[in-house]
């Protein structure tokens, strides 16, 4: 028998190495903090260039009214907002400006000290959706005033890099509300969108500069952006969206240096004392209701998201969860979040919750972003839910205005919620091409809401193009160095098929992924195809010009909300009761065909369900009401069952989305 001796040294150093590796191993997995960085995630899909998907059908005519109409001409309805106010050039502030008049109706109060940087987020929003409208539209005279918009701009930064509405004796030296990032968040969004567009390396130059000098003077793990000696601080805490900016320098550069700076903002806004409800410990504690104004809650899921993927950190993967959760229990049937202006810990309520238009852009925004990173189809949906419906249902079909809070159950529009006079200076609840009574905000988010839509529609994976977000529209892009064009033919989401022309230089393998939406319970094509996570996956050699048509049979759905009451839908379109109404007209604006509008109701009845079937009427297209659906209910004033129409929200003033059940 033959004894092999062990060596003592060898097995004490091999134990030694093994219970290294296995700690390792055991910190990777359980991180001290949740702001530890373990590996950075990569994004499921890949975003492709701004102009390479053009909107076509309704998609593209809601574009060029919007260009026609307020989109288009926001700066000569508030020119004092605009024009005047050179806020990031020759206005910049400084410690002798203590106030400026916006317009607002207000009750006094220190929040009044947003209103120094306000004009920023006016103008920026509003040229961003101004530019992505324009380019996307193709028109040549929009095109060339935001020309020179760009280069008005880029005179302005400093040689140090500074674009900014702050002057050298103020900037980056805060301790309170301040709009030190949130002016550049907005302005950079707008300004990214062009370089895409133009492809002009000294734009995407002049946003890094802009960006590193953020970065010099708010150094990474060795300053607090986000400190304030006050806990409310609106201006400061919109600043953690400079991830927006951060997370598509990452994707255009591959600099791992704007994804860490990711995570140490949201570190940094996370351990402050703020009232905020995205802060990371609010978001483990499962228990915890949101509060927060409804805008910060929504557009801050985009940076926890950031700051996960930038980590890895399966902590904040969990608090993003929760997140998620949390937010769902916010949004009412159409996909509208509380937003009016504070979530107070309320659950959705389709007659009393009201949303604004900010938060709709800001939540439809982060769940794009999240379709993007994680390839999941059910954000698709929840954007798409919120696009046809709550964004739709929110702006006049008769004229260029929308409304700054709206209600799926909406029965007046005349100042206050649903009718309430009790606060004489509520005027939200009504339509207007400016709001400049409450604040010129959620008019430039109306802006930017379809141009951001139509930029997500198709995404990249590897040699997969996907259909994301499903509508009329033109997609050109390359695919491993080869040039695809698709056409996507369709009037969805009035109707529900789909064809794709396929034009190609010489016949190609790739594969097509069509998000298969959460409400089509068939799929009728000739194509072979696999289902795949909620996706159509067609793999095969295509020839020069080939063609997919994709059809979702679709019928008039019963469901119930929250509150147990009743709703329809028709694909992925939200259906209403229009109620009659009478138009105000309370203010004209000196541009002619603007004005501010108000609407009460003409007899109004709120029905009750009572299992009727409902019948289709016809069809629909774009601003016409021949999408119709007729039902019976019960009206309670004269306790009889009458015949009422049903069609799309997007196209109604007044209406009555929810029912409840009569009583026996």
């Amino acid at each position: 028998m033959h004894i092999k001796k062990i060596n003592v040294f060898s097995l004490t150093l091999f134990l030694s190495i093994s219970l290294i590796v296995s700690m390792a191993a055991l910190c990777q997995t359980n991180p001290e903090t949740p702001f530890e960085k373990i590996k950075g995630k990569p994004e499921t899909f890949q975003s492709l260039f701004f102009s390479a998907i053009k909107p076509t059908g309704w998609l593209k005519e809601q574009l060029e009214n919007n260009l026609s109409g307020f989109t288009g001409h926001l700066d000569s309805l508030v020119p004092d907002l605009i024009v005047k106010d050179g806020i990031y050039n020759k206005n910049r502030l400084s410690k002798n400006v203590k106030s400026k008049d916006v317009g607002a109706i207000s009750d006094g109060g220190d929040w009044q000290v947003q209103f120094l940087w306000w004009n920023s987020e006016t103008q920026s929003n509003w040229w961003d959706g101004y530019i992505r409208s324009a380019i996307l539209a193709g028109n040549t005279q929009h095109l060339a005033r935001i020309e020179n918009y760009i280069k008005r701009i880029l005179s302005s930064q400093d040689t140090d890099g500074y674009l900014g509405i702050y002057d050298k004796e103020l900037r980056y030296k805060f301790d309170n509300e301040n709009g030190e990032l949130w002016a550049k968040t907005t302005l950079l969004r707008g300004l990214l969108a062009w370089y895409e567009y133009k492809k002009d390396k000294t734009i995407l130059s002049a946003i890094e500069r802009a960006t590193q000098n953020v970065m010099a003077n708010y150094l990474i793990n060795a300053s607090h952006p986000f400190y304030s000696i006050k806990p409310d601080a609106g201006g400061l805490t919109h600043g953690l969206v400079f991830t927006d900016v951060l997370e598509k320098l990452f994707q255009l550069t591959k600099k791992e240096e704007y994804r860490d700076y990711c995570l140490f903002l949201y570190k940094d806004f996370s351990e402050q004392v703020l009232n905020e409800d995205a802060q990371y410990k609010k978001l483990a504690d499962s228990n915890y209701k949101l509060k927060g104004h409804g805008v910060h809650t929504y557009e801050h899921l985009r940076a926890v998201a950031a700051a996960f993927y930038a980590s890895g950190n399966p902590q904040l993967k969990t608090a993003l969860n929760n997140f998620l959760d949390k937010i769902n229990s916010t949004a009412t049937v159409s996909g509208g979040p509380i937003g009016d202006e504070w979530i107070a810990g309320r659950n959705a309520d389709e007659t009393s919750t009201g949303y604004e238009y900010c938060s709709m852009q800001e939540l439809m925004n982060s769940y794009e972003d999240l379709f993007l990173k994680t390839g999941e189809s059910q954000f698709g949906d929840k954007v798409e839910r919120i696009f046809f419906n709550a964004a739709q249902g929110s702006i006049n079909p008769g004229y260029s205005c929308i409304a700054y809070l709206k209600t799926d159950n909406s029965y007046y529009m005349t100042g206050g919620l649903n009718g309430d006079t009790s606060n004489k200076k509520q005027t939200r609840y009504m339509y207007s091409p400016t709001h400049q009574d409450a604040a010129v905000c959620c008019v430039p988010n109306a802006g930017r809401i379809t141009p951001y839509y139509i930029q997500n529609m198709w995404m990249k994976q590897d040699n997969t193009l996907v259909a994301a977000l499903l509508g009329p529209c033109e997609v050109q892009t390359n695919l491993n160095g080869k040039k695809i064009s698709i056409k996507e033919i369709t009037d969805y989401p009035f109707k529900h098929n789909i064809n794709f022309e396929i034009t190609l230089e010489q016949p190609t393998r790739f594969i097509l992924k069509i998000r298969k939406p959460e409400w089509a319970k068939e799929i009728v094509t000739f194509e072979n195809y696999t289902l795949r996570d909620d996706f159509i996956v067609i793999d095969r050699l295509w020839n020069k010009n080939d063609k997919v048509n994709i059809s979702f049979p679709a019928e008039v759905l019963i469901k119930q909300n929250l509150n147990k009451e009743y709703y329809f839908m028709y694909g992925p379109l939200v259906l209403a009761h229009p109620i009659k109404s009478v138009a105000t007209t309370t203010k004209l604006f000196a541009l002619p065909g603007f004005k501010d509008i108000q609407y009460n109701p003409v007899a109004p009845v709120i029905y009750q369900y009572s299992n009727s079937i409902v019948k289709k009427a016809g069809n629909r297209k774009l601003n016409d009401d021949t999408l119709q659906f007729t039902t019976t209910m019960l009206n309670p004033k004269t306790n009889a069952t009458e015949t009422i129409t049903l069609q799309p929200m997007g196209n109604t003033i007044l209406r009555q989305v929810t029912f409840v059940r009569k009583k026996n």
